[in-house]
C-alpha cells in the first residue's frame, strides 16, 4: 500500500468515526425507555416498542463499527493496517477502500461467516 493510499484510508476511517459518533449522539433519545403510563393506544405502543427496539439494534451495529474503525486506527498507527489479523497476508486494496475498517482479508471473512 502507497503512503498516499495510506493517508486516504485514515482520512477516511476518521471521517466514519466523526460520523459514526455524531449519530450515536442524534440517536440516544431513540433508545430511552418507553413511558408506559402515557395515554396512548395499544398499537401505538407497540410500534413505539417496536421503533424503539430497531433503534437499539441500530445503535449495537453503529456502536460495533466504531470499535471496528478505532481498532483499524490503532492498527495503522502500528505500522499493521492492511494485513489481516487472522492470517497475516495483505488485505485487498478494493476492500479497504470498500471498507477501510476491515481486520480480515477476503478469505478469512468468508471462512469466519461459513463458521458461524
Amino acid at each position: 500500500m502507497t503512503t498516499i493510499q495510506c493517508h486516504e484510508l485514515h482520512q477516511q476511517l476518521l471521517r466514519l468515526r466523526d460520523q459514526l459518533k455524531a449519530l450515536l449522539r442524534n440517536s440516544a433519545e431513540q433508545v430511552q425507555p418507553i413511558d408506559l403510563d402515557k395515554p396512548i393506544g395499544r398499537l401505538s405502543r407497540m410500534d413505539e416498542m417496536q421503533q424503539q427496539s430497531m433503534a437499539q439494534a441500530n445503535r449495537r451495529a453503529t456502536e460495533q463499527r466504531l470499535v471496528q474503525i478505532e481498532a483499524a486506527l490503532l492498527r495503522m498507527s502500528r505500522a499493521e493496517y492492511g494485513v489481516c489479523v487472522a492470517c497475516e497476508e495483505e488485505i485487498g486494496p478494493g476492500r479497504l477502500k470498500a471498507r477501510p475498517e476491515a481486520p480480515f482479508c477476503l478469505n478469512c471473512q468468508a471462512e469466519r461467516e461459513a463458521s458461524r
